[in-house]
């Protein structure tokens, strides 16, 4: 593919009187969302997936539109190639990181929530399971069963043949079903299940939490060496259900509870004496709660306060 030489900083938005976008800038303008959703899912991380739209951009501004038969495809490409570099280098940061490590949460908007494939790919539990596949299976199942694209470009955004991609998305498949949520809810179910943990969660209210939670639920807190957090994942309500109502007890805090919108599903935005904590996400099965994801650490906090569009499209 041939390159322009011109360099450039990034796109701007075009403002009033100011005509038309170059073909460049319009192109990555109208796919920059679905850019952002491809890196985030590969990278669960909201910081990392904005500089890879930077580096796709920077790419991007040198190729030559007219040799450029499919814009969506070759700047998907494009994201995917930087987001693989990328991921390879956060797993060297997780291996480092203090304590469990959980994906970025992101305030989403409304629309994300009513499209039950985009709130599934994109929900904690679900990015939670990704997070135990290699990079290239990450990258392949992502493009594949999120996005729906066609083996021959996977094969060239990850370097491989058609027929290793095949086997590597059959592999990858397989140790996600295995892992992912048996059902997908309605929003309203999800809704209510993370309804009743709040109430029970504000009134400190033991048998509340041990009716919102299922026997098998899992709590997993990522504070980042920043806050404080649970080291180890906490299994079973009894044990969630007394560390939430002993742990609020000593801590003798002025505790509040909103709800929001996180990853397309539902989540409770905590307050400890009108200061953010932290979100707590849920993932719900059968009207009950399974997992629990709190994120305390203030880094991963930045993207809770404004929406976040995400698209398939």
């Amino acid at each position: 593919m041939n390159e322009r030489s011109e360099a450039t900083t990034g796109p701007t938005e075009p403002t009033a009187g100011a005509g038309r976008m170059d073909p460049a800038t319009e192109a990555f303008v109208v796919h920059r969302n679905l850019l952002f959703t491809v890196a985030y899912e590969m990278l669960g991380s909201a910081a990392d997936a904005e500089d890879v739209l930077q580096e796709t951009w920077l790419r991007w501004v040198k190729v030559d539109m007219d040799q450029v038969q499919d814009q969506r495809a070759y700047l998907v490409r494009i994201a995917t190639r930087r987001s693989l570099d990328r991921l390879r280098a956060l797993k060297r940061r997780k291996e480092a990181y203090v304590g469990p490590w959980l994906p970025e949460p992101l305030l989403t908007t409304p629309d994300v929530a009513e499209e039950a494939e985009l709130a599934e790919s994109v929900s904690i539990a679900l990015m939670l399971v990704l997070e135990t596949l290699s990079p290239t299976e990450r990258a392949v199942f992502v493009l594949r069963e999120v996005f729906d694209v066609g083996y021959d470009e996977i094969a060239e955004a990850v370097g491989k043949t058609q027929a290793t991609v095949r086997q590597i998305a059959h592999r990858a498949r397989r140790h996600v079903d295995a892992r992912r949520p048996r059902e997908v809810v309605s929003p309203s179910q999800a809704r209510a299940a993370v309804a009743s943990f709040q109430r029970a969660l504000e009134a400190r209210d033991l048998q509340g939490l041990l009716d919102a939670l299922a026997p098998e639920v899992v709590l997993i807190s990522d504070g980042g060496g920043v806050k404080q957090a649970a080291p180890q994942p906490i299994i079973g309500a009894d044990k969630v259900a007394r560390m939430i109502v002993s742990g609020l007890g000593k801590a003798q805090i002025a505790l509040t509870s909103e709800s929001t919108v996180v990853n397309g599903n539902p989540a409770l935005l905590l307050r400890v004496d009108g200061e953010i904590d932290g979100v707590i996400a849920a993932r719900v099965e059968d009207a009950r709660i399974t997992g629990l994801y709190y994120v305390r650490n203030p880094q991963k906090l930045t993207r809770i306060t404004s929406e976040i569009p995400l698209t398939l499209k």
